[in-house]
C-alpha cells in the first residue's frame, strides 16, 4: 500500500523539528545527526521533484510538509501561508462575508466537522447542524483540509454562494446545501422567544420568576450583552437563572473569565499551563450583584472552549448545577508564531486550559472516554439525546429563533370600494395560478426534509430545559425556605 506524500514529508519534518527542539533544550546531540535528518528530507524533495507524475514546486512540497507535520500534532495547529494569512487577519480584525459556522477536524474521519452554526446566520437558517461532517466545499473534498483552509474557502464576498455537501449524524447519505454568504455580525446573548416588540424575552416563567439566557458564542461584547439581559431580569424580579451554553463553540478567553466572574464571589476560574509558557490563573472578584442568584447551566456535546471554561468554573466552585451531556473537550491555547518576517505563520498549540480543580479540559487525539477531559453533568443530571432527538430539538429551536412575534400581529385594514375588491379578487386568482406553477416547477428539486422547521409539526420539546426548570424551581424553593427560617 502506497503512503501519501504529505504523510512522508510530515514524518520527516516532524522528526527533524522534534530533534531540533530536543537538542536546543538538552544540548546533547551533535549537529551531524540533525543535518542527516534534514538531508533525508531534502533528498526526498529532490526525488519527488524529479520523478513525480506532474511538475510540482519545492514551495508546494514544503508547505504541504509543514501542514502535515502540524496536523499530526493536533487538529488546532496549522501552517498558514501568505495568502491564507491575509484572509485570516481579515477575520480576526473585523467583519467578513461568510456563512456563520465554526469548524474543526473529525479525529476519526479526518474531515471537517461543524462545531456549531451561529444563531441567525446563513448556515443556521439553511439547517446546517452541529456535528455535521462537511464532505465537500464547492465540489472539492475536505479530506485532509485544515479548519483554517476551510475558513478561507467558506468566506468571500457577501451575496455569493457556496455549495456544501454535508453528512449529518444518524444518516448514511450526504446532502447538498446551497448557502449565500453574508456579513456575519449577530448578537451572542439570546432569550427563549421574542416578545411583541420582536425583542428577546429573558423571563421564561413569569409566575416563578425564572430567567433564561442563551449564549451562542463568546465574543468581545458578550459580557456587556449579558449584563444588560441580567439587569432586565433583575428589574422583573428574577429569582433563578438558566444559562444555556448548548451548541456554543466558545470564543474569547477574556469573555469567558468576565462572564464566570459575574456569578462567582471568589475562587479560581481557569488556569493555563504549557511546556514553554508561564502558568497563569484567573481569579474571581467580588463585584457583581448576581453572585448568589440560583443558577443552572446547560451543556451538550457541542459546547466547547470558552463554554467549558464557564461551566467548569461554576461547577468546581459549587456555584451551579450542570445539566445535559458531556462537553466537546476543546481546552487548548493557540499562539501565532511568525515565519518569513510575518508573511506566513504557524498557529501552534502552546498550552491547555485547566479547570479550578486542576483537571485538564482538552481532549487529545488519544484520549479515551474514561479519561478526564471536558465537563460532565452534575451527578444525576445527565440528559442524553439520540441523534434524531437532537435534530428535532435543533429544528424546533431554530423555528422559534427565526419566527418574529411581530409578524404574527394583525394589521388594521381600511374598507375598500367594491371596484377595488373585484380587482383584488382577480389578483388573488393570478397569484394562485403562479403558486401552482411554482409547485410544479419545484417538485423535482432536492429538499432537506430533516432540516425544514415545518416538516415535523408539533410542540417544541426540550428535555434538557424541562429538567433545568425542575431543578431551578427546587433551588428557588430551598432558598425561600432558608430565608423564612
Amino acid at each position: 500500500m502506497s503512503i501519501p506524500r504529505r504523510n512522508v514529508f510530515a514524518v520527516a519534518m516532524l522528526v527533524a523539528f522534534s530533534l531540533f527542539c530536543w537538542q536546543v533544550t538538552q544540548g546533547a546531540k551533535p549537529k551531524d545527526e540533525m543535518l542527516e535528518l534534514y538531508g533525508l528530507f531534502v533528498d526526498a524533495v529532490e526525488k519527488v521533484e524529479a520523478n513525480y507524475v506532474r511538475p510540482v514546486s519545492r514551495r508546494e512540497l514544503l508547505e504541504n510538509a509543514l501542514e502535515g507535520m502540524l496536523q499530526s500534532l493536533d487538529q488546532h495547529s496549522s501552517f498558514i501561508n501568505t495568502s491564507e494569512w491575509k484572509q485570516f487577519r481579515k477575520q480576526i480584525e473585523g467583519k467578513f462575508g461568510g456563512i456563520g459556522i465554526q469548524v474543526g477536524v473529525d479525529a476519526e474521519t479526518g474531515r471537517l466537522r461543524v462545531i456549531a452554526p451561529m444563531v441567525g446566520t446563513p448556515a443556521y437558517e439553511a439547517g446546517v447542524l452541529a456535528g455535521d461532517q462537511i464532505m465537500e466545499i464547492d465540489g472539492t473534498s475536505t479530506e485532509g483540509m485544515s479548519p483554517d483552509k476551510a475558513v478561507d474557502v467558506l468566506t468571500g464576498r457577501p451575496g455569493t454562494e457556496v455549495k456544501l455537501n454535508v453528512l449529518h449524524e444518524g444518516t448514511e447519505q450526504p446532502e447538498t446545501v446551497n448557502i449565500q454568504r453574508a456579513i456575519i455580525e449577530v448578537p451572542s446573548v439570546l432569550g427563549d422567544h421574542r416578545g411583541a416588540n420582536d425583542q428577546w424575552e429573558f423571563l421564561i416563567d413569569k409566575d416563578k420568576k425564572i430567567g433564561y439566557v442563551r449564549i451562542s458564542s463568546f465574543i468581545q461584547n458578550t459580557a456587556d450583552e449579558l449584563r444588560k439581559a441580567l439587569d432586565q431580569l433583575k428589574e422583573e424580579g428574577v429569582k433563578g437563572l438558566i444559562l444555556d451554553l448548548r451548541d456554543n463553540p466558545g470564543g474569547l478567553l477574556s469573555a469567558a473569565v468576565e462572564i464566570s466572574d459575574l456569578f462567582l464571589e471568589k475562587g479560581k476560574i481557569v488556569s493555563t499551563e504549557g511546556r514553554n509558557t508561564i502558568p497563569k490563573s484567573y481569579l474571581a472578584q467580588k463585584d457583581s450583584p448576581y453572585e448568589e442568584l440560583p443558577l443552572v447551566v446547560l451543556i451538550n456535546q457541542n459546547s466547547a472552549s470558552a463554554s467549558e471554561i464557564v461551566s467548569a468554573a461554576l461547577q468546581d466552585n459549587h456555584r451551579a448545577t450542570i445539566i445535559g451531556q458531556r462537553s466537546y473537550g476543546k481546552g487548548s491555547v493557540q499562539n501565532i508564531l511568525e515565519l518569513e518576517d510575518g508573511s506566513s505563520v504557524l498557529k501552534l498549540t502552546v498550552a491547555s486550559y485547566h479547570r479550578p480543580n486542576g483537571d485538564n479540559i482538552h481532549r487529545f487525539r488519544d484520549s479515551k472516554s474514561t479519561d478526564k477531559w471536558g465537563v460532565s453533568p452534575s451527578p444525576g443530571m445527565e440528559v442524553k439525546l439520540t441523534p434524531s432527538e437532537y435534530v428535532k430539538w435543533f429544528v424546533g429551536r431554530r423555528d422559534r429563533d427565526l419566527k418574529s412575534a411581530a409578524k404574527g400581529h394583525p394589521k388594521t385594514v381600511e374598507p375598500k370600494p367594491e371596484a377595488d375588491k373585484d380587482k383584488d379578487k382577480n389578483k388573488e386568482k393570478e397569484k394562485a395560478k403562479e403558486a401552482e406553477k411554482a409547485k410544479t416547477d419545484d417538485k423535482d428539486k432536492p429538499r432537506l426534509k430533516i432540516r425544514s422547521p415545518h416538516n415535523e409539526p408539533g410542540p417544541f420539546v426540550d428535555k434538557v430545559l424541562d429538567k433545568a426548570l425542575e431543578v431551578i424551581k427546587a433551588k428557588i424553593g430551598e432558598e425561600q425556605k432558608a430565608k423564612a427560617a
